[in-house]
Order: C-alpha cells, then sequence, then structure tokens
C-alpha cells in the first residue's frame, strides 16, 4: 500500500467500522464513564496548540522573487506566516479528499 503523508491508508474493515460510528445518533452513545467537567476543570484546561508542536524542519526552497516580497510586507515572521498559509492548504486538501 502506498503511504501518505506517514500513514497507511486504513483497510476497508476500519473505513466501514468508523462509517458505522459516525452514523450513530447521539442518543445511542453511552458517555456514563465519562466524567462531566466542572469550572475547576474548565479553568486548568490549556489550547490544543499550546500543548502540540509540530516538529520542524530547516530546508532551503527557491520561490519567486516577488511572492518573497509580498510575504516579507506581512512583517516580521514571514516565515511563519508562509507555513500557516501551506497548513491552511494541506488542511483543506485533507477535507477534501475525506
Amino acid at each position: 500500500m502506498k503511504r501518505e503523508n506517514g500513514f497507511s491508508p486504513m483497510d476497508e474493515e476500519t473505513k466501514a467500522r468508523l462509517a458505522k460510528l459516525a452514523d450513530l445518533p447521539d442518543s445511542e452513545i453511552d458517555t456514563s464513564d465519562i466524567k462531566e467537567w466542572s469550572d475547576e476543570d474548565f479553568s486548568r484546561a490549556v489550547p490544543f496548540h499550546k500543548v502540540f508542536k509540530p516538529r520542524k524542519e530547516q530546508i532551503t526552497t527557491r520561490i519567486d522573487a516577488d511572492v518573497l516580497l509580498w510575504l516579507k510586507s506581512h512583517g516580521k515572521g514571514y516565515q511563519t506566516f508562509l507555513n500557516d498559509l501551506l497548513r491552511k492548504e494541506m488542511i483543506e486538501e485533507s477535507k477534501q479528499l475525506a
């Protein structure tokens, strides 16, 4: 099987099981083993983006001068801005493939 983005494709059995779960109405989901959150729990909660830090890779690439100028026109942090643009595109593409 071809690997994409480091993950092996799901087999048909797994896809069928996930589809069945997705179609299950909320009223049929047993949540009795899940503790309700208190105000204290919420006050200690941390946003996911503060916990998850993707590993960075240093690369060398060539981009058109006008594109680089546009990126830099957004001020300091243009490399982070570029990464954010690429991540947004990656997420959109993955939604379309799903």
